[in-house]
């Protein structure tokens, strides 16, 4: 029988974990001939409580059922703070379910009230989906991100375009790894609700195969909720703004959200903003917005 999808994403999760901690992080000698760089599945279930062979087990994604107390005790012994936390708990949880047929996937859709909304904000705005499908943007995110015109529709995607030379090189991008994480880890989120999604495993899966920094970072099971982050854009007509971003969740679950961009109030990035804005209400109307 073919395991659990979420079983398999809780033993990546854990082997991924596991080999993030070093003896000398839980009070074990660091001395000896060790084969891994991280701790062994042995003394990992040592600090749990548990035998080796049961702890194998989850990290191979086997069918079991590990019970709350047990979850508890993984988590401890790994050192999870309380976002990694829930999500070991939920996939899990996930996994203890019966596998069900896959329901017709769903696009996610924007509501016209956001996309009005969008239109009115004097500020950056984009409205991502789930696995980071861009579904909409006003003008001034486009000003500050540059034309989604200038892509396929199908490569609007947040996460390919992090690993697309032409959208964010890393040798030049401000941050490129720290944002290219907040990314990943979304994607992570999304891919603990549903680790099968068609969409989800097309994107995971060109990436890992054409790019060896997505493969690094994938590798690392971050796992992001809605985030916040603040990066710097230059802008050809203002130069370099600094600008904070938060998401925001929309109508559904899971569903789209929305990334908002601000400036800090009284600085010269709120100035800069204010010119953005202006060069908007100058330049442009509203008609070349996408419907």
């Amino acid at each position: 029988m073919a395991s659990h999808p979420h079983a398999r994403e809780l033993g990546d999760f854990l082997r991924a974990r596991r080999g993030q901690l070093r003896p000398q992080d839980v009070g074990l000698e660091s001395g000896g001939n060790r084969k891994v760089s991280g701790l062994r599945r042995e003394e990992l279930a040592l600090l749990a409580g548990l035998s080796t062979d049961y702890y194998q087990r989850m990290e191979q994604g086997r069918e079991i059922r590990p019970s709350d107390a047990v979850l508890d005790a993984v988590a401890t012994a790994l050192g999870l703070d309380e976002k990694d936390r829930r999500h070991l708990f939920s996939l899990a949880r996930a996994a203890r379910q019966p596998m069900r047929r896959r329901a017709q996937n769903i696009p996610d859709l924007v509501p016209d009230s956001t996309r009005r909304l969008l239109r009115v904000m004097a500020t950056p705005a984009i409205v991502l989906s789930r696995h980071l499908d861009l579904l909409d943007w006003n003008l001034l995110a486009e000003m500050l991100l540059g034309s989604p015109y200038d892509y396929p529709a199908d490569r609007l995607n947040m996460l390919l375009l992090m690993f697309d030379p032409s959208f964010a090189d890393p040798r030049t991008c401000s941050n490129w790894e720290n944002q290219a994480l907040n990314y990943i880890g979304m994607m992570r989120s999304a891919i603990a609700f549903d680790p099968t999604h068609p969409r989800a495993t097309a994107i995971v899966g060109e990436l890992s195969i054409r790019s060896a920094d997505f493969r690094r970072l994938w590798a690392r099971h971050d796992v992001r909720e809605r985030v916040s982050g603040t990066n710097t854009f230059h802008v050809p007509e203002i130069g370099d703004i600094t600008m904070t971003w938060d998401t925001y969740p929309l109508p559904g679950r899971p569903g789209p959200f929305m990334l908002i961009f601000t400036a800090e109030p009284g600085g010269a990035d709120a100035d800069r903003l204010r010119i953005l804005t202006s060069l908007r209400t100058a330049g442009h109307s509203a008609t070349e917005f996408p419907e």
